[in-house]
C-alpha cells in the first residue's frame, strides 16, 4: 500500500510495515486509526509504539481516535485512559474481590460499605480501573437532588433573556461516556449517605429495573438509558448509618459488599509490609511499630484487656498505611523529622488516624480515645503519642463545652 493511498482495513502488518511513516505524522496516524478494524495493529501501535504518547501537545485526537474506536480491545483502551494511573495491589479480602468483581460482572450496581480504614473508596477506583475504561468520581452531599443523579434543566440568564440548558447529572453523565467510547465506563458515588438516597436515587431505581426507561435527554435530545456498559459503584461508611437504616429499595437494586476490619492474619500481613516499606536508613524499631499498630487497633475495635467496655468504635487497617508513609518521607535523610523519630510517630497518628477516629465519634468514645493514647504513650515508652492524647483531650473540652458541661 502506498503512503499516498487511503487508509482502509489497514492490517497489523501494514501498521509494523509504515509505522515509521504513521508515528511521523498525527493528522496521518489519526487517519489510520480511525479506518482500521484490526483489533492487533491498534494493539501493536499503543503497546509497542505508543502512539498516543508519541506527539507533542496533548495528543488528545490520537487519544480519541484509539478510544472511540470499536474494533480497540477494552485493555488497550485502558492503557491509553490510565496512562498516568497507577493500580497498585488490591488490598482487599479475597471473598471481597469475587463477589465485587462477580457483581460487576453481571452488571448489578455496587455499594462499597463498611467502617472507616477498609479502603472502600480506593478499592471503588481499582475495581472501576480494572473493569472499565476509566472512571469519574463524585462525593454525595445533603444538597444533592435526582437531578444531579439523573440531570436536571438549569435556568441561564444572559442579557436579561432567561434561557434554559440540560445539565447531565453524574450517572447520564457516565452513559454519555460509556457510549462515547463504546465501552464500559465507571460511574464512582463516594459517601452516598450523605445525601438523602431514599430522594435522590428514586429515578434511578426505576431505570435498574428497566433497560428501556429514559433517565435524561441530553443536550442534543438524545435518549439517555442506562446499560450495563455503565459500572455504578457507590461507597458507604458505616460510621454514618448502618445497612438496616437504609432504604429497602436500594438493598434490593444493589450488591451489597462489606469491606470488613480483615481478620487477624491479613491485618498483619499488611503491617508487616508496610512497616517493612520504611526501610533499616529509618531510625525506629519497626517491631515495636508494629505491636503499636496492633494494639492501637485491638483497642479501637474490641476493647483493651483491662476494659470490659468493649470496642469503642470500628475502624479498619488503611489509616495505618499513611503512617508508614509519613514516617518514610519525615525520618529519611533530609526529612523534617530525621532524628526525632519518636516525636514524629505521634505526629503521624495525630495527623492520619486521630481526626479519623474523632469526625464521628461521641463525647464519650472521644474520651475513650484519649484514655486509649494515654495508655499506649505510657505503655511504648520510646514513642511520643503526646500529640495524639492532646488533639483528642481539646476536642473533648470542645464538645463538653458546647453541651454547657463541665469537667466529669
Amino acid at each position: 500500500m502506498s503512503h499516498e493511498g487511503a487508509f482502509t482495513d489497514y492490517t497489523e502488518e501494514e501498521a509494523r510495515e509504515f509505522s515509521q511513516w504513521i508515528l511521523n505524522n498525527e493528522n496521518q496516524g489519526q487517519e489510520f486509526l480511525q479506518q482500521t478494524n484490526d483489533p492487533d495493529a491498534i494493539r501493536y501501535l499503543v503497546e509497542e509504539e505508543q502512539i498516543d504518547r508519541n506527539f507533542r501537545g496533548s495528543n488528545q485526537s490520537i487519544r480519541e481516535s484509539i478510544l472511540t474506536n470499536e474494533d480497540a480491545p477494552l485493555d488497550v483502551k485502558q492503557t491509553v485512559a490510565q496512562r498516568n494511573k497507577q493500580l497498585a495491589d488490591i488490598l482487599v479480602p479475597d471473598n471481597v474481590l469475587k463477589n465485587a468483581r462477580t457483581a460487576i460482572a453481571l452488571g448489578k450496581p455496587v455499594v462499597l460499605y463498611g467502617p472507616t480504614g477498609t479502603g472502600k473508596t480506593y478499592f471503588a477506583k481499582q475495581l472501576a480501573l480494572e473493569t472499565c475504561i476509566d472512571y469519574s468520581i463524585h462525593t454525595a452531599t445533603p444538597a444533592w437532588t435526582p437531578g444531579d443523579i439523573t440531570g436536571s434543566i438549569q435556568p441561564e440568564v444572559d442579557g436579561g433573556e432567561i434561557s434554559y440548558h440540560r445539565r447531565s447529572g453524574c450517572v447520564s453523565e457516565g452513559i454519555e461516556k460509556a457510549r462515547k467510547y463504546k465501552d464500559n465506563w465507571g460511574v464512582i458515588i463516594d459517601e452516598i449517605t450523605r445525601a438523602d438516597i431514599s430522594q435522590v436515587f428514586g429515578p434511578l431505581y426505576t431505570a435498574i429495573e428497566d433497560d428501556e426507561q429514559v433517565i435524561f435527554r441530553n443536550k442534543r435530545g438524545e435518549e439517555l438509558t442506562l446499560t450495563d456498559e455503565v459500572k455504578l459503584i457507590c461507597t458507604m461508611n458505616m460510621s454514618d448509618r448502618t445497612v438496616n437504616e437504609l432504604d429497602n429499595a436500594i438493598t434490593r437494586r444493589f450488591a451489597m459488599i462489606e469491606l470488613s476490619r480483615y481478620d487477624d492474619e491479613d491485618r498483619k500481613e499488611l503491617f508487616n509490609r508496610w512497616v517493612g516499606g520504611i526501610g533499616t536508613g529509618v531510625a525506629i524499631n519497626t517491631d515495636e511499630l508494629i505491636k503499636l499498630f496492633e494494639e492501637h487497633h485491638q483497642g479501637i475495635n474490641s476493647g483493651t484487656t483491662t476494659s470490659a467496655d468493649g470496642g469503642i468504635m470500628e475502624m479498619g487497617p488503611m489509616h495505618y498505611q499513611d503512617v508508614t508513609q509519613f514516617l518514610q518521607e519525615a525520618c529519611g535523610d533530609g526529612g523534617q523529622y530525621n532524628g526525632d523519630e519518636a516525636n514524629a510517630v505521634g505526629q503521624a497518628f495525630a495527623t492520619y488516624i486521630t481526626p479519623r477516629l474523632l469526625n464521628t465519634a461521641s463525647l464519650p468514645q472521644i474520651r475513650r480515645i484519649a484514655a486509649h493514647y494515654e495508655t499506649l504513650n505510657d505503655e511504648f515508652e520510646e514513642f511520643n503519642l503526646h500529640p495524639a492524647v492532646d488533639l483528642a483531650q481539646r476536642q473533648a473540652e470542645a464538645e463538653q463545652r458546647e453541651m454547657g458541661i463541665g469537667d466529669v
